[in-house]
């Protein structure tokens, strides 16, 4: 694991890869502002049926809809950022592959974004299903001061490694692998969650993770354990 992460990090500088950090990062951008765009006219319309002109409110409903856009930011940027990333992971783990791994790189099968685009709203979808099961459960847990926390990181870390495992298992099926343990990927997706939560180094998580996947995938493909 520890060995994935570093050669991870050795590989940031490579042109493909900070492409594909751009585009991620300008998509999961947009879902944002465009978030933020949807709650500023929803308070307007709301403050406008409880009170004056528009012009009244102006300034708490963009104030209101900054904050919410922030905070929706800073707890969903996980979700959102991973999401987006399968459109990319093609780009991460080939380019990966071609570096450490050329003989699986020329026999891997080229994702099409139709499949791509289907498995970002799984991976999506999943993740709202789980963090809404999670919710009532965070709320009992408030009063502990971390159990609310340790839980929602709990359940996105499985949610990654599975999302980041599959990412990469979709480019080698003829490999008939099985899914890497659940304990390997427990711990991938909480590297990636611990790594999301820090200020600046949450913008280059989701493309270490990947390239972490695809070392650990390349590691079990080559009987090493995983």
């Amino acid at each position: 694991m520890l060995n994935a992460f570093f050669k991870s990090l050795g590989q940031l500088g490579d042109r493909t890869i900070l492409g594909a950090l751009f585009w991620t990062i300008l998509f999961a951008v947009l879902i944002f502002v465009a978030t933020g765009w949807a709650l500023w006219q929803g308070l307007a319309w709301a403050m406008a049926q409880y009170g004056g002109p528009l012009s009244d409110y102006a300034a708490w409903t963009g104030l209101l809809a900054a904050v919410a856009t922030i905070i929706a930011f800073w707890f969903w940027w996980r979700v959102v950022a991973i999401a987006v990333l399968q459109l990319f992971a093609d780009r991460i783990v080939i380019a990966v592959e071609r570096r450490h791994y050329p003989g699986a790189a020329a026999s891997a099968r080229d994702l099409p974004i139709g499949p791509s685009i289907a498995m970002a709203l799984r991976s999506l979808m999943r993740a709202l299903l789980y963090n809404a099961i999670a919710l009532p459960f965070a709320l009992i847990l408030l009063f502990t001061g971390v159990g609310a926390p340790m839980l929602f990181l709990a359940v996105n870390a499985v949610l990654v490694g599975r999302d980041l495992d599959e990412m990469v298992a979709a480019r080698h099926p003829h490999l008939g692998l099985e899914p890497t343990s659940r304990t390997s990927r427990f711990i991938l997706g909480l590297i990636a969650n611990l790594l999301l939560l820090l200020p600046l180094v949450n913008l280059l998580a989701p493309i270490i993770a990947a390239a972490m996947a695809t070392h650990l995938f390349h590691q079990r493909a080559a009987g090493g354990k995983a």
